[in-house]
């Protein structure tokens, strides 16, 4: 059962258009994994349609057609299926077997970057960062090993995740697949995997961790950022 969802705010800023290029990505697997979402999700696109017919016309962007496509590639129907289908997608994720049953719009990104591979961060996490065509989040995902702990951390700019495969708690809950994860500055935690399986996460993160303690003062000049 998903038991954390964005709020309707957010929720209403990504089916607006209006979500920056990164957490989109995290709203659209959450939302083609989270059956509640996807209903708010086609609701507020019903709003927003109406309302539309009702504006006056605009003239339209240079790339509009462009950024309708990739809007189209990322939207769900109502039972959770990408509207459109890419047959490379689902190569893209079968030689790796922690890519499985990923949601379409995270099949289609790896698709896209071919080159893809894990960094070993720790002998608790891995990284496989992903380029997205855009310069403000680093997008990536996050393997934690079973049984793990990640070191206490705070945010110094706003995290967006998704929880793919398996779990973590840290004091603020437990969370497993499907479930959406928001952090943002203040909000130091400590991620723990539980003890059954790997814990596979997508994210966007608008800056780097921030280790607390003395370990920090060492660490934290040292992790890099690389948004795009």
């Amino acid at each position: 059962m998903i038991r954390h969802h964005p709020d309707k705010n957010l929720l209403l800023e990504y089916a607006s258009g209006s979500l920056a290029r990164g957490p989109s990505l995290v709203m659209a697997a959450h939302v083609q994994m989270c059956p509640d979402c996807r209903s708010q999700y086609h609701t507020l696109n019903s709003l927003g349609g109406a309302l539309l017919s009702q504006s006056p016309a605009q003239p339209l962007q240079a790339n509009a057609f462009e950024c309708l496509m990739t809007r189209i590639d990322q939207i769900p129907d109502k039972n959770g299926r990408q509207v459109k289908s890419d047959s490379d997608a689902s190569q893209a994720t079968k030689k790796d077997p922690a890519f499985d049953n990923l949601p379409r719009v995270l099949c289609k990104l790896l698709a896209k970057n071919p080159a893809h591979s894990w960094k070993n961060v720790s002998r608790a996490l891995q990284v496989c960062r992903v380029r997205t065509g855009q310069g403000d989040y680093e997008v990536s995902f996050h393997r934690l090993r079973s049984g793990a702990k990640l070191p206490e951390h705070d945010h110094r700019g706003q995290e967006f995740a998704v929880v793919l495969n398996g779990s973590f708690s840290d004091h603020y809950g437990i969370y497993g697949a499907g479930d959406f994860v928001f952090r943002g500055p203040g909000q130091i935690h400590r991620p723990i995997a539980t003890q059954d399986k790997d814990c596979l996460c997508f994210s966007a993160v608008a800056a780097p961790v921030a280790i607390t303690g003395i370990s920090g003062l060492l660490l934290n000049p040292l992790i890099p950022f690389r948004p795009g």
